[in-house]
């Protein structure tokens, strides 16, 4: 990928009231780069409900607009049509949300926004669980954590099950453009936001933002936790673009997944072979991508776009 750069320009203020590293205001900041002032957000309850900022102050620059916590997608859908109604056609509807907000309490909205191929740009921030109200368990949050609802305690009663693949999700809606992104390669996050900003119909991004004090690791090494988990094929870069996947990066020789899961308090109880089972869990899914890029580089799978549709 040629040298990225990201916009001078700043949308997003000092003074929110995020956690020390909280990854998930990164991810606000660099979506409104990628975005412009044309930005309209909707966020539902959330950690963003709060930290932009008690009114009447706020930390952004652009439209803010707070729904209901199952509703982003009827949100977006309902701020597209207002604005093609007046005419203003010109501003980008971006949801906000987070995972719990999204692959659980929000999904059955944002399905429907995706089949109504609202015109719209759709950002889930993945901090993998319910940051929001203590670190309760999600659908996104991955096998062998522990939150507040899967304690480990003498049953080692954490979570058994693998996370949701919200991209495999979203992409069996047909939408024309989808994409991983994270704050630890904020160069690439900006330009996929600049290309989706100009593509027409449904648009989604999952955004991975690290969280301090619910994957309990110090709030300087944000950005390092970021990295690790693109270099250990946890959580690997990618887009959707009319059906057909391309992988942002390939790592030659990835890291161990246990260096990972190492950095994180979160994981700490985990034994060696439950290491080894995440390893291979990892391993599957990385083997899925490397396929899927190359199905689809042959026959592409049907997308909106392709077939001429988009609202």
């Amino acid at each position: 990928m040629a040298r990225l750069t990201i916009p001078a320009e700043e949308y997003m203020l000092s003074g929110h009231v995020g956690c020390p590293g909280c990854a998930a205001t990164l991810a606000m900041r660099y979506v409104l780069k990628g975005v412009g002032p044309g930005a309209i957000i909707t966020v539902p309850a959330c950690c963003w409900a709060v930290m932009s900022g008690a009114f009447p102050r706020t930390c952004v620059t652009v439209p803010f607009l707070d729904n209901a916590f199952e509703a982003t997608g009827a949100s977006i859908s309902g701020l597209r049509s207002g604005l093609n109604a007046i005419g203003a056609k010109g501003a980008t509807v971006v949801g906000f949300a987070g995972d719990g907000g999204t692959v659980d309490i929000g999904i059955q909205s944002l399905s429907g926004a995706l089949e109504r191929e609202t015109d719209a740009i759709y950002v889930m921030y993945d901090n993998e669980a319910y940051m929001n109200t203590g670190n309760q368990r999600s659908g996104a949050t991955p096998m062998g954590a522990w939150t507040t609802t899967t304690q480990v305690g003498k049953n080692a009663d954490w979570k058994r099950e693998p996370k949701k693949d919200i991209m495999a999700i979203v992409a069996a809606h047909r939408v024309p453009y989808a994409a991983t992104a994270s704050v630890g390669f904020p160069e690439e996050f900006v330009k996929k936001v600049q290309r989706a900003k100009e593509i027409k119909g449904s648009r989604f991004f999952h955004v991975f933002s690290p969280c301090p004090p619910g994957w309990k690791y110090p709030p300087e090494r944000t950005i390092e936790i970021a990295r690790l988990a693109v270099e250990t094929n946890v959580f690997p870069l990618y887009e959707i673009v009319d059906g057909t996947y391309v992988l942002n990066r390939k790592p030659g020789r990835p890291k161990p997944v246990a260096e990972y899961l190492k950095a994180q308090g979160r994981f700490a109880h985990l034994k060696p072979a439950d290491v080894e089972a995440i390893q291979r869990e990892v391993d599957r899914n990385w083997k899925r991508l490397l396929g899927m890029e190359k199905l689809t580089a042959e026959t592409p799978l049907p997308s909106v776009r392709a077939q001429g549709g988009g609202t």
